[in-house]
């Protein structure tokens, strides 16, 4: 969850994953590397489907932060 809490964070459309419910992807840093969280909205609330650091979603958090 903290890489909701970062100030420049990146939430996009996972429309990969879509299919039976929007998915989305939320970017933030999270111990100075940029984390991908995978959630959807059920019932109100924020469920996380998985999260992980990787290569895709430093090149997307730069690009929307302009860095």
């Amino acid at each position: 969850k903290l890489a909701f809490l970062d100030v420049n964070h990146v939430i996009a459309i996972d429309e990969n994953h879509s299919q039976s419910e929007e998915r989305f992807y939320c970017l933030g840093k999270v111990n100075g590397k940029v984390m991908t969280v995978r959630f959807t909205w059920r019932n109100g609330k924020i469920r996380i489907i998985g999260a992980a650091y990787g290569r895709k979603g430093v090149k997307r958090y730069e690009k929307e932060n302009g860095l």
